[in-house]
């Protein structure tokens, strides 16, 4: 195998923190809801990010079956958008750094690309890998995305999962990668999105904030998503309105919530505010864990670039 270094550049200006989580989330075989990449484009457009790594497209891209998309302006040629795939230091809402590989996921050399990332959390002795995946199902929109857990974070698992195959599915570059991650038993957690099959075509807000709920619930990274919240009461006050005129669809959704709610009965859910005995936390627990997470956000507001600078 050819060197997995050669298949990024470095950037050797930038200075990363050591044991930051790693989320990552990429484009390409399947994307329900359009959830992977208005992840990847919120977070890009939303946080402030630095470049760590820049992967060689012309390597791992397939062009004819992916065109990048350029701009004919009457009589020239302008505005071309060639696809990237990058590693990026990026902050969340409290300034607190994590790394987010995203962008298209390779179409060649897996392996290698695979051998290129564990070689970057290797170096950059990443603490933990989450990404996001998203598939149609026949669910209903009118209750909660759903997520599927895969890898070895066994407290996800339990408590988030809610629907566990014995099944093939189609791997892609990620499924790969934590495939080979969890035989070195180091910490990967893969959310899919479980998205209402009747809008997989569709960019579906809550799917992206499913995704950013599940990042946060793995890292206790903490995310901006009022804008995509309001776009999500939008989109569905819309589709309500075109499900109450049409009586077929209404059946259709009546039928999947239906069935929804009694898969669901039968397939509690630990809380997670529950200990692994069982037991909820005192008041006086969650008032310390409050009083812990206003004291770091005002440490955060007092520093240049905290919060209150962003």
């Amino acid at each position: 195998m050819h060197d997995p270094g050669e298949l990024y550049d470095r950037n050797p200006a930038l200075e990363v923190p050591e044991g930051l989580h790693l989320v990552a989330g990429l484009t390409g075989f399947a994307d329900a809801g359009s959830g992977v990449s208005q992840l990847g484009t919120y977070l890009l457009g939303t946080l402030d990010t630095d470049v760590v790594a820049t992967f060689d497209a012309d390597i791992l891209l397939d062009y004819r079956a992916r065109r990048p998309i350029i701009y004919f302006d009457q009589d020239h040629l302008t505005d071309y958008q060639p696809a990237t795939l990058k590693l990026y230091l990026a902050y969340d809402e409290l300034r607190q750094p994590f790394l987010l590989l995203s962008g298209f996921e390779p179409d060649f050399q897996w392996e290698r690309f695979t051998q290129a990332v564990l070689g970057l959390l290797d170096e950059l002795k990443v603490k933990s890998v989450t990404w996001v995946h998203a598939i149609p199902m026949p669910v209903p929109h009118t209750r909660p995305i759903g997520v599927t857990v895969s890898g070895n974070r066994s407290e996800l698992i339990e408590t988030m999962s809610i629907w566990k195959p014995h099944t093939q599915v189609p791997a892609n570059a990620l499924h790969l990668l934590e495939y080979r991650l969890q035989q070195l038993s180091y910490p990967i957690a893969g959310f899919i999105l479980l998205i209402p099959h009747y809008l997989a075509d569709t960019e579906y807000p809550a799917a992206a904030i499913t995704a950013l709920d599940s990042i946060s619930a793995a890292t206790g990274l903490i995310f901006p998503t009022d804008r995509l919240r309001q776009e999500d009461r939008e989109f569905i006050a819309n589709i309500d309105e075109q499900v109450a005129g049409n009586a077929e669809l209404a059946r259709l959704v009546g039928t999947l919530e239906e069935r929804h709610d009694s898969y669901m009965e039968d397939n509690q859910l630990r809380s997670p505010l529950t200990d692994s005995e069982g037991e909820l936390p005192s008041a006086d627990e969650i008032a310390a864990e409050l009083e812990n997470f206003l004291a770091f956000r005002r440490h955060g507001d007092d520093e240049p670039g905290g919060p209150a600078a962003s």
